[in-house]
C-alpha cells in the first residue's frame, strides 16, 4: 500500500463531482409509490407480530396457570 499515489484535494473534489454526476435520483411517483409500500409493509408485518406477541403471551400464562 506504500507504492499507491496520494489523491490531492483537488482531484479528489473532481472525482466526487464526476460519481456525483452518474447518480440517477427517482422520480417523485417512485418515491412516492416506494414510501406507500413501505408503510403498508410497516403496518402488515407490525399486525403480524403484534399476534405472534399475543399468542405467546397467551401460551405463557396459560402454562403459568399449571404450576
Amino acid at each position: 500500500m506504500a507504492d499507491q499515489k496520494k489523491t490531492s484535494p483537488a482531484e479528489f473534489i473532481r472525482q466526487v463531482q464526476a460519481e456525483g454526476k452518474k447518480v440517477v435520483w427517482p422520480t417523485r411517483e417512485e418515491t412516492v409509490r416506494t414510501a406507500i409500500f413501505v408503510g403498508i409493509l410497516t403496518l402488515i408485518l407490525s399486525l403480524f407480530f403484534l399476534g405472534v406477541d399475543s399468542l405467546f403471551s397467551t401460551v405463557v400464562r396459560w402454562l403459568l396457570t399449571l404450576a
